[in-house]
């Protein structure tokens, strides 16, 4: 199984989680979420032996996972952003004043069915592939865990830089259909000078041709 633990919290709260195996984890997890510094929102991995944690946070909302190494960092980012989005769509504004454990009756069977379907259903990783643009395919770097804790210090947070690349995508799309909108119209405003430039000219024509008779009545 590729994701083996998962939680979500507010801050430090940990608002429900699930493990499939027994393991340290969740020990490992909330001093992970207690030493990362700063309140902005951020995807970090930090790695633990062949164990890589993997943070979402969102909102003040983060979302951990624990994954084998050998699970890259494509899958256990689109769980994250898919459990993510199923908490705060089921839980809404309640999860600002939830207490601890408050939602793990409910969402610890939500965690582990997605860590089911994210680990052994190839549809998830194909699905992944299809979009493409998904939020969660981050070039994070690692830093080892184990040094870390050892050390006593501050967690470094190593923030993602696509969060701003994906920034300027957007605003470069929206520019670019700005752009287009404008070539269009430009476009037909062409065209339409070159249509009355045409019926000018043949309307010139016909009364050279007519020699002085009125247009109509050379037409009729």
């Amino acid at each position: 199984m590729a994701i083996l633990y998962a939680l979500v919290a507010r801050g430090s709260v940990v608002l429900a989680e699930y493990s499939a195996t027994a393991t340290n984890a969740s020990a490992i997890a909330r001093q992970i979420l207690e030493r990362i510094p700063g309140n902005h929102d951020s995807h970090v991995s930090y790695s633990q032996d062949r164990y890589i944690f993997h943070v979402k946070r969102t909102d003040g909302l983060a979302v951990l996972c624990m994954a084998d190494d050998t699970a890259g960092r494509r899958i256990p980012f689109a769980f994250l952003e898919d459990v993510h989005q199923r908490f705060v769509r089921t839980y809404g504004r309640a999860v600002l004043s939830a207490q601890a454990y408050g939602m793990n009756d409910e969402f610890s069977r939500v965690l582990s069915q997605q860590m089911e379907y994210y680990s052994n259903d190839p549809n998830a990783d194909r699905i992944n592939r299809i979009k493409g643009e998904m939020n969660q395919v981050r070039n994070v770097m690692i830093e080892n865990i184990d040094k870390v804790l050892e050390r006593g210090d501050r967690l470094e947070l190593l923030v993602d830089k696509t969060a701003n690349m994906q920034g300027n995508t957007f605003r470069f799309r929206k520019q670019a259909r700005r752009f287009r909108s404008t070539v269009w119209w430009r476009n037909v405003k062409l065209t339409v000078a070159l249509i009355i430039l045409i019926l000018v000219i043949v309307y010139v024509v016909l009364a050279f041709v007519c020699h002085g008779v009125t247009l109509p009545s050379c037409l009729k």
